[in-house]
């Protein structure tokens, strides 16, 4: 049986290859500094469950220290523009199948999983870990599926890998620190003071009121904490469980999925969602990339409010249907 231990496996070897890799490259004037980085990185993923909590913090703050050095931008040995621009013309939008493998292998693992007999004899069934195995089980079998068809050296997927992760730096894993960071706001009671304040200052009598507290409330908690993932169980703790569902009988389900977006529409209006909206100034290497993050999100904007009313608008109709 695949179990979550292997994911993380397979996790860890890569950003184990990814350390080791930026070791040897010498245009890097800050390798040492990369390499120390994804290693601690990597040895999260590979002895994380053995450490206990003490050795995952101290990692954590090894991580941090690092990181806050600066990590540098190496020069992979890869396809070189030509080749990619080249392949590019030639297969045209098929290059995008491969992409869409991932999803596609995701979905049916979790629906094999939860849906046959045989399905979790295969992949370890639980709510935390199926889909989490079946997407890296995705992400394997689109690899291979490049590898196969395009043929290209044999280290390109790790050095594009490797190339992508310097572009983005240490903004990559800010993901991962935010959602441990609201799973420490909870339980140290952040969530229930939430749903107090909430429902102390807003008349929180109908459920259009309630909904519209909770999406505004994870959209605006997003633009503090920088992610969606932070958010979303201070919110759901304080006003998505004990008001939208257990008060006025809403579907959780759709409570909570439409909570996460509307907590994205946060993302798209704060800096402090480095990871997202610092990646097209870093991967379009612009000089200034301040005032392009601020260009980002400026642009976003106009977006992000519209459908922050769609999903106030979408929730109240679809998790209150009577």
């Amino acid at each position: 049986m695949i179990t979550r231990e292997h994911a993380y496996l397979v996790v860890g070897l890569f950003f184990a290859a990814v350390s080791l890799l930026s070791i040897f490259d010498r245009v890097n004037r800050r390798r040492i500094i990369n390499f120390l980085f994804w290693g601690l990185l990597a040895a999260s993923f590979l002895a994380g469950s053995h450490i206990g909590d003490l050795g995952n913090g101290v990692l954590v703050l090894g991580l941090v220290i690092v990181g806050s050095i600066g990590l540098g931008q190496g020069k992979p040995a890869t396809t070189t523009p030509d080749e990619r621009r080249e392949s590019a013309v030639r297969r045209g939008d098929m290059l995008f199948l491969p992409a869409l493998v991932i999803p596609a292998v995701a979905l049916a693992g979790t629906l094999v999983v939860n849906y046959t007999s045989w399905g979790p004899q295969l992949i370890e069934k639980s709510p935390a870990s199926t889909t989490l195995i079946a997407l890296a089980i995705g992400a394997i079998v689109a690899v291979i599926i490049l590898m196969l068809w395009l043929k290209p050296p044999a280290l390109a997927s790790l050095q594009e890998g490797r190339r992508l992760l310097d572009s983005v730096g240490w903004a990559t894993i800010l993901p991962q620190m935010l959602a441990a960071l609201g799973a420490v706001f909870l339980a140290n009671g952040v969530g229930d003071q939430v749903g107090h304040l909430v429902s102390q200052y807003i008349p929180l009598n109908t459920p259009m009121l309630a909904v519209t507290a909770y999406c505004v409330g994870m959209a605006l908690f997003t633009i503090i904490m920088g992610n969606a993932f932070a958010a979303f169980p201070v919110m759901t703790a304080g006003v998505g469980l004990p008001i939208l569902v257990h008060h006025f009988g809403g579907n959780a389900v759709v409570i909570c999925a439409i909570g996460m977006v509307a907590g994205y529409c946060g993302t798209l209006m704060t800096p402090m969602a480095a990871n997202f909206n610092v990646v097209p100034a870093n991967l379009l290497e612009l000089p200034d990339r301040k005032a392009a993050l601020n260009g980002v999100i400026r642009a976003q904007i106009p977006t992000a409010i519209p459908l922050l009313i769609a999903n106030i608008i979408l929730m109240r109709i679809l998790a209150f249907p009577s």
